[in-house]
């Protein structure tokens, strides 16, 4: 049995808050917060996605997706429109100016990337992505359960 100081659990949420407090800090000029990122990112990947579906995605609830939406909207970064085939849904697409952060937004990504795998090897590099995308599989299965 893990300790608390072995646990899974504790390393990834010291790692996530740690992350969240880096994008803050780094996203703050484009009125953009950790809460909204990943949802520009996979819209950015997906453009033209139901706001529901994007939920899915995330596994987030459709609350707080819509919270993070509507803020991006209110930014420019995305516009919302009524689904044609289902009035009471809305599909997301991204705005030029979110098109035109996303080099930047990447850069952000690799810098926190290379900040947190500092000393690490190329090999080890690897190795922690493929074991996170791991952990992250089984996590789904338990939660599907």
């Amino acid at each position: 049995m893990a300790t608390t100081g072995n646990s899974i659990g504790r390393w990834v949420s010291v790692l996530y808050r740690y992350g969240q407090s880096f994008l803050d800090r780094e996203l703050k000029m484009y009125s953009i917060s950790s809460g909204q990122y990943i949802f520009l990112i996979i819209l950015l990947k997906r453009d033209g996605m139901r706001q529901e579906e994007l939920s899915r995605v995330l596994n987030i609830d459709k609350a707080t997706t819509a919270r993070a939406v509507k803020k991006l909207e209110a930014a420019g970064y995305v516009r919302r429109t009524t689904d044609p085939r289902d009035k009471r849904a809305r599909v997301v697409y991204v705005t030029n100016k979110a098109v035109n952060i996303q080099p930047v937004l990447e850069e952000i990504s690799d810098k926190w990337t290379d900040m947190v795998t500092s000393g690490f090897t190329e090999e080890e590099k690897k190795m922690v992505i493929d074991l996170m995308k791991r952990l992250s599989i089984n996590a789904a299965s338990v939660v599907k359960d």
